[in-house]
């Protein structure tokens, strides 16, 4: 699947806040990763999914006082992705507990978990801050024997790393082909035989029961996936959610306990944020 690398170039008092609102507006319009740079964003969505007049006229951000935004795109396709991934693929390291890193790099045997990566395009390396609040929170839950579902799995690494936090089982689903491929990749490369990746989306989950639900998406998937979390979790689940700023937590937070859930704790790195519940 050949992707589109589109380049916000902004010019305004507050880049921080502006660039936040243009990735957010991109995310909502199915953009699945993000780089920010010293004059603004790098956003990336596969080509079947890319509205080009919308985004290049960008009356998505007409509601804003942004100052000054300018935005080109270019194709790239798979294998010109995947150098220009692996040549800027740095380890990760979470907290000190959890290492990820690609095969090219050397092992960090002080630290207690590793993961190893391929760099391909997928979403979740750890790079990210929803990653990495997903994997840090992670190890405050307990895991042990549990069922777990990791939606919209990217590169597999929340369902590897639950794995490894010794769950029973793990359904990975993620609607993209390349995300599926390479969870079932990275698994292997992680000796994991308890991950079933599987490709789709909420309909997948029909007829399933879980103990903990973790979902690293966007706003409006979570808050349009909702009802068929709470259908599925088990009473006393846990729902793990990320891809979310902190100024939708009070939209996310009314969805899930109209929906069943009540509310323990979040998280904050860079105005990201992740949000736990637990289903009663």
């Amino acid at each position: 699947m050949d992707y589109i690398q589109v380049f916000c170039t902004i010019t305004a008092d507050d880049l921080s806040l502006s660039r936040e609102i243009v990735m957010q507006e991109l995310a909502d319009m199915g953009f699945e990763s993000f780089e920010e740079v010293a004059n603004g964003l790098v956003a990336y969505i596969p080509e079947l999914g890319f509205k080009k007049e919308e985004v290049l006229n960008h009356v998505f951000l007409a509601d804003y006082n942004l100052g000054k935004v300018e935005i080109t795109y270019r194709t790239i396709k798979d294998q010109n992705w995947n150098k220009e991934w692996e040549s800027n693929f740095q380890p990760v390291l979470v907290e000190g507990k959890c290492y990820i890193r690609a095969p090219f790099h050397e092992k960090n045997p002080t630290v207690p978990y590793e993961i190893v990566m391929e760099p391909k395009m997928a979403f979740g390396t750890g790079h990210h801050e929803t990653t990495y609040l997903m994997i840090d929170y992670m190890f405050s839950l307990d895991f042990e024997h549990k069922k777990v579902l990791d939606m919209g799995s990217g590169t597999g690494v929340l369902g590897i790393m639950a794995s490894k936090l010794n769950a029973k089982n793990i359904l990975s689903i993620d609607i993209d082909e390349w995300a599926f491929q390479s969870t079932v990749e990275n698994a292997a490369a992680n000796v994991v035989f308890n991950i079933i990746a599987e490709q789709g989306g909420v309909e997948k989950i029909s007829e399933k029961e879980f103990d903990i639900i973790l979902a690293n998406i966007n706003r409006n998937i979570l808050l349009d996936q909702m009802p068929a979390y709470s259908k599925c979790l088990l009473s006393g689940g846990l729902l793990l959610m990320s891809g979310i700023y902190e100024q939708d937590f009070e939209t996310i937070k009314e969805s899930a306990v109209k929906n069943g859930f009540s509310f323990q704790q979040k998280r904050e790195k860079n105005n990201w944020i992740a949000v736990l519940f637990i289903k009663l």
